[in-house]
């Protein structure tokens, strides 16, 4: 019905008065003191709750609960809007009310038994008015949220209200029906339940150490028995010192390979005082033993300078200069010094090539214990002659690699340009590879190209590249020179950019050229990559016939070998099982016997002319004469430093006699 101006006085405590005109409606008896939430606590904190929120407005000074003024004071305040948020200056007037009837003792009393019931986990399911006793702990604040002036005129006053929890809400008019109660109970029971079953805490695990750098401890190495039999050698030497022939027995008696004499000698700082003391040896020794627990943390720790975990190339040549002058396999260059550097710097190569997968120029022990380096060095006490070691110590494969090198350099300066490789094989491999292998996609060092030039150490991994195509090392080589962008991926232009040069040369060689479209079909059935049209490495690694795809691309000799050979014979090769020779042990050998028979037969010649032969060959010959004028780098004077790629460029070097 509509809004009323004039009616009968409202219920008492329906009206919100502060100052002056409070305390004269108290005298006059229009207002009661009491709170506009009447004495319920929790219907108290749903009510401020809502004033906070702006759901519930809160009648302006001098107006009651209904929108109308008080008697006597009709037209003086204008009635709030519904909804609208309280002022700053009500809303602190309104906080300090509450914190005011909150402080009270007999307030903290009623909400501490509040809490005591709702906490009982065998309280009210719900109930009426009717049944006397308090509803479910929920249903206070529902009551006591909705405006006191949508109450009855009938309905009690607050101040008749009781303390306890309030009654079901069947004593208002408005009250909502029945069947919430069972709702507001089942959410009771849901919070009773999780209080009842909390989580298990979490029990604490103890992880155990499971990363070793420098090798698993072992706790069966029994370092004072090791140190006395080491002192028992070094006392059967002159002043308990050891030189470099007794290191020897001394690696023996470390429980070291033979060849590991020379690391020892060094790491013991012998190669400055030319012996090493008893004490100073142990000490070396007690230490590494409790901070290196393998053989390859050992290795590491004695070539590398104190304080390094990562071998360098110029780490390895006191090692291996050592190996030059004592094992019997190598007795013959004793005499032919200005080979050791030549013979030094091809096993380094071949060293890293194999071990340093990473590419990153330095052996970390990780890499040397997935390796089998260190079982070679094992092998050369037992091994007499050194070609059987072909994976890094062979002569054989030495004296092949310097050979092609000697014939491609031309100048004889030990450096080759783009013409100079381009010559390789009958100039089998393409232009555009050649490019790219001076572009510094594979080149490695710090000084590897020198005015458009490649050295030594890089011919030798540009030849073992070359020769064997199947392995990790080899597929990287040559995928970086194929990537011309970089991506780590080989798309369709880079191939055709290489496909394109192979399509001339076969066209000026009288034979016909498969069209792109059709070859690309053939090396994507032979490669199968995961993403269609491009060819990534991890794909040409999985690829059991990588040595086909690359040849096709840029070795033109080995592209028409493949082209005559039966597909079905290229896969009986790649799955054959076995100690069979790759292809890079298969290539020297064949080499090898070339290069002997054709030193052979230029023996007899004596028709007054001399054929310049490779100064391998002359030194082979007997040593017929003084070879080298200029060392390969600084040849070091004992167990010296050296560095790699320092060349001095004066004078010929290795003149024929």
């Amino acid at each position: 019905m509509p809004h009323q101006t004039s009616g009968p006085p409202r219920p008492p405590g329906r009206c919100l008065l502060t100052g002056p005109r409070a305390r004269h409606a108290r005298r006059a008896g229009r207002l009661h003191p009491g709170p506009p939430w009447g004495s319920s606590p929790l219907a108290a904190v749903a009510y401020y709750a809502e004033i906070h929120s702006g759901r519930t407005s809160v009648p302006a000074p001098g107006t009651c609960a209904g929108g109308r003024s008080p008697p006597g004071r009709r037209g003086r305040a204008p009635e709030m809007p519904p909804g609208k948020v309280l002022q700053p200056v009500l809303k602190m007037k309104v906080d300090e009310l509450f914190m005011c009837w909150l402080s009270e003792s007999s307030t903290q009393a009623v909400l501490q038994d509040c809490l005591q019931r709702i906490k009982m986990p065998g309280g009210p399911e719900g109930g009426g008015g009717d049944s006397g006793q308090p509803g479910p702990p929920f249903a206070a604040p529902a009551l006591a949220c909705r405006p006191r002036g949508l109450d009855s005129p009938g309905a009690p006053s607050p101040s008749s209200a009781s303390t306890a929890l309030p009654l079901g809400a069947a004593s208002s008019a408005r009250s909502g029906p029945p069947v919430r109660g069972p709702r507001r109970s089942a959410g009771t029971r849901v919070v009773q339940t999780r209080k009842e079953q909390p989580l298990p805490p979490a029990a604490s695990l103890s992880i155990p150490t499971f990363y070793f750098p420098r090798g698993r401890p072992q706790d069966t190495v029994n370092v004072d028995a090791s140190i006395a039999k080491i002192e028992r050698t070094f006392a059967q030497f002159p002043h308990e010192r050891a030189t470099m022939g007794d290191m020897g027995r001394v690696a023996k008696a470390c429980g070291c390979p033979l060849y590991w004499k020379g690391p020892l000698f060094c790491g013991a700082g012998g190669e400055r005082t030319g012996s090493v003391s008893v004490h100073k040896f142990v000490a070396m020794w007690r230490k590494m033993l409790q901070s290196c627990h393998d053989d390859a943390a050992k290795f590491v720790h004695l070539l590398t300078s104190p304080g390094g975990n990562s071998l360098a190339q110029e780490d390895f040549v006191p090692f291996l200069q050592d190996v030059v002058n004592t094992h019997p396999g190598l007795a013959f260059l004793k005499e032919a010094s200005e080979f050791h550097s030549r013979y030094i710097t091809t096993v380094i190569q071949r060293i890293f090539y194999t071990v340093n997968r990473s590419w990153s120029g330095r052996i970390t022990c990780a890499e040397l214990r997935r390796s089998t380096f260190l079982q070679n060095v094992a092998l050369l006490e037992d091994e007499v002659d050194i070609n059987q070691l072909t994976e890094f110590f062979s002569y054989e494969h030495f004296y092949v690699i310097y050979c092609k090198f000697w014939e491609l350099d031309t100048d004889h300066d030990l450096l080759i340009d783009a013409q100079d490789l381009a010559r390789h094989n009958d100039h089998a491999i393409s232009t555009k590879m050649i490019d790219r292998i001076f572009s510094g996609a594979v080149t490695r060092g710090k000084k590897v190209q020198k005015e458009g030039k490649i050295s030594y150490a890089d011919f030798v991994w540009f030849l073992i590249s070359e020769e064997d195509k199947k392995t990790p090392t080899s597929i990287e080589y040559w995928f970086r020179c194929m990537d011309l962008d970089g991506d780590g991926v080989l798309s369709m232009f880079e191939l055709e950019y290489f496909y394109e040069e192979q399509c001339r040369r076969l066209d000026s060689m009288a034979i016909e050229a498969l069209p792109f479209e059709d070859c690309l079909c053939q090396m994507l059935d032979l490669v199968k990559p995961q993403s269609e049209g491009r060819i990534t490495l991890h794909d040409l690694k999985r690829c059991k016939l990588a040595s086909v795809f690359f040849d096709t691309f840029f070795n033109i000799e080995k592209y028409l070998d493949h082209e005559q050979r039966e597909q079905i014979s290229l896969f009986r090769d790649s799955e054959s099982e076995g100690p069979e020779l790759s292809d890079w042990e298969r290539y020297a050998a064949e080499e090898y016997d070339i290069l002997v028979a054709e030193e052979a037969v230029g023996e007899p010649w004596e028709d007054g002319y001399e054929a310049e032969l490779s100064p391998v060959d002359q030194k082979l010959s007997a040593l017929r004469s003084p070879l080298a004028q200029r060392p390969f780098f600084e040849v070091p004077t004992g167990l010296g430093a050296v560095e790699l790629y320092e060349y001095e460029r004066g004078g010929d070097d290795l003149p024929p006699s």
